[in-house]
């Protein structure tokens, strides 16, 4: 009888801020991951620990899942490493959840929804900051504009990257900026377009946001229908050309091999204080076809406190009762107002 859940990649920066919080709450997840360091991890928490790569056939490491009833995967870039782990999910009838924002991947997943359902279980992936907020704002946008047939987002946030956002970044340089016209996935150019967003209600408040891929271009249609999805991340206006220059650089594989080289080398996530500064805001706008528009905003934690708190929340009620079975979002999967159930959130009256 399956009677646990598994944090893979449970050494990694923010497996490892999952992995402390759930021993805290005394939950009792086994960690997982490639290297010594889940061991080491483990014995610290007092959980227990199994070694397995990604590298591996479907089938061995489909045995590591033995007794295994829900993996909240948390090993990137997720273009790699989410598709072993589905597979063996799907063979062991194993609840698949992770962390991704990779628009590509979450295609990926969706794009086998039937295949997840015949396995009777639910795969939802992008729990944490990427995408759960930007995700049940969409579906609030739509309940308020049902007719809607363009949404625009953005965020701002501060702080640093953990090497595994990083290298998930570098990779989508690489793939360029994405946007979603009539139901179809485009690439643009970083920067195309910018905007004035008033982040916090106010126009004295507004910034300068760019155009930047982000993973609702692909979850908030699956969401909402809504077939023309924009995304904004709010940077200084230089932003825009250091990403385009970036992007076309990303392509090249020596680049990219030496650009994840130092990452590993230089990039070690931020600290607990600087973890705990600040909060990200999210805006959020549908229009319809007459030119009606609705507008929302929340505010919610800083984003590696939020994935923490978000993750272990949807394990939760996922081992509580599990959504028909299939690919599903956040908000498909526990309604629009599932992001006000994460503490440190608050909603700005438009």
């Amino acid at each position: 009888m399956k009677h646990n859940w598994m944090i893979y990649g449970a050494n990694g920066y923010t497996g490892k801020l999952i992995a402390e919080e759930a021993a805290r709450r005394k939950l009792t997840p086994i960690l997982a991951g490639r290297s010594a360091a889940v061991t080491e991890l483990s014995q610290r928490l007092k959980l227990e620990s199994r070694l397995f790569s990604l590298d591996e056939e479907s089938p061995q490491i489909a045995a590591h899942l033995n007794g295994i009833d829900l993996v909240l995967h948390c090993a990137g870039p997720f273009s790699r490493t989410c598709r072993p782990m589905l597979d063996a999910c799907l063979l062991t009838g194993t609840h698949y959840l992770d962390i991704t924002g990779e628009i590509d991947v979450f295609e990926a997943i969706h794009a086998r929804s039937v295949e997840i359902a015949r396995a009777g279980i639910t795969a939802l992936p992008g729990v944490g900051f990427d995408v759960v907020p930007t995700d049940c704002l969409a579906a609030g946008l739509k309940k308020k504009l049902p007719d809607a047939t363009h949404l625009s987002m953005a965020f701002r946030s501060a702080g640093k990257f953990s090497p595994g956002t990083a290298k998930s970044m570098l990779e989508g340089l690489a793939r360029g900026c994405k946007v979603r016209r009539e139901g179809r996935i485009e690439t643009v150019p970083f920067g195309l377009k910018s905007r004035q967003i008033a982040f916090e209600g106010s126009l004295s408040s507004s910034q300068n946001a760019i155009l930047a891929p982000w993973g609702d271009v692909s979850t908030a249609f699956h969401s909402t229908g809504i077939p023309n999805i924009e995304f904004f991340i709010a940077n200084p206006n230089f932003v825009a050309t250091g990403m385009r220059i970036a992007s076309a650089v990303a392509k090249l594989r020596p680049f990219h091999k030496l650009a994840e080289s130092w990452i590993n080398r230089n990039i070690s996530g931020p600290d607990e204080t600087t973890r705990q500064l600040g909060n990200s805001w999210i805006w959020g706008e549908a229009g319809n076809l007459t030119g009606q528009t609705v507008t929302s905003r929340i505010q919610v934690a800083a984003g590696y406190p939020f994935t923490v708190l978000s993750a272990l929340e949807c394990v939760r009620r996922i081992r509580l009762k599990a959504p028909t079975p299939g690919a599903t979002t956040p908000s498909l999967a526990f309604g629009a107002e599932f992001v006000f159930d994460i503490p440190g959130t608050h909603e700005f009256q438009s």
